[in-house]
């Protein structure tokens, strides 16, 4: 088999786990079902959310292992590439729930399934569920098996949506409980996150690479774009985009001091091209133009 097994179709994920396609566009599966494998890296067409009973460790996603424990959910969207290549066999256990994109398309859910940011979530950001949560996840997934073996009529695809929408919405909520239920790891990390800011502006990254970028200080704390976003946005009530902004400004704020520097060379040393866009930012985040802020200090 390839390095990289591709799932562009529900059936073609069906058959991989030997589940019967009951609709060409979604699908709930029974990974008990499912015949002892070898592990694979799996590139997906689809949404995929799948929940892991047991510990695993199949499926990896950027750059390490997601966190399995009992009752984890996992998140993927159309494009993403998971899993390992090795050669040892395994049991596959656990649920899942897929979807084409054309399923959704035209729909509520299809205009807003980007915002449910999780699905682009990555290393060690998995859900992890408590009982209860896990039995809502079930209960989900067996609304939409009831609906995918009901006879077809004019309801079915409204409820299954409707359904997947209720459950993803379920999943928004368990996602800020764990953001408080993790509040500790998470300091750690804004306490990273301010360290890597004071690092790359005491640096020459400012001159040779700009301002920080919320991909950049994500990448560089091995999370993904959105879940540090989300991060950031519970532990200061501002997003990633304005924290990285207020700091630059503080440090403009002691430069502007030196009065044998001008507003366009302190523009320059803060990585800003054109001088114009730092006087708007300062003038917008503390309400007067750098230079009336060093008269008036």
């Amino acid at each position: 088999m390839e390095d990289i097994v591709r799932f562009e179709t529900v059936k073609s994920y069906n058959d991989f786990n030997n589940e019967e396609t009951l609709h060409p566009l979604v699908s709930v599966i029974d990974f008990s079902k499912a015949s002892p494998r070898n592990r694979y890296k799996m590139y997906f067409g689809l949404y995929v959310v799948i929940l892991k009973d047991v510990d695993c460790g199949d499926l990896t996603y950027g750059r390490a292992n997601y966190d399995y424990q009992e009752g984890t959910l996992v998140f993927f969207s159309p494009g993403q590439v998971a899993g390992v290549r090795k050669e040892e066999l395994f049991q596959p256990s656990g649920h899942a729930l897929v979807f084409h994109p054309d399923f959704i398309r035209g729909t509520s859910l299809g205009r807003h399934v980007q915002d449910y940011g999780f699905f682009s979530y990555n290393v060690n950001e998995a859900l992890h569920l408590s009982q209860r949560e896990r039995q809502i996840v079930l209960d989900s997934f067996s609304k939409i098996r009831y609906e995918l073996e009901h006879a077809i009529d004019k309801h079915s695809r409204k409820l299954v949506i409707s359904t997947i929408e209720l459950f993803l919405n379920y999943c928004v909520r368990f996602y800020d409980r764990q953001f408080i239920t993790r509040e500790d790891i998470h300091k750690g990390i804004l306490e990273k996150f301010e360290t890597l800011l004071y690092n790359y502006f005491r640096s020459d990254n400012l001159q040779n690479m700009g301002l920080p970028t919320v991909g950049y200080c994500a990448d560089s704390l091995h999370l993904s774009s959105n879940y540090f976003g989300e991060l950031i946005k519970k532990e200061t009530g501002k997003s990633a985009h304005d924290f990285i902004q207020e700091k630059v400004i503080d440090l403009a704020k002691e430069k502007i001091f030196d009065r044998n520097k001008s507003v366009s060379e302190i523009a320059y040393e803060l990585g800003f091209r054109y001088p114009q866009h730092f006087t708007r930012l300062f003038k917008q985040k503390t309400g007067t133009t750098p230079l009336e802020y060093r008269s008036q200090n």
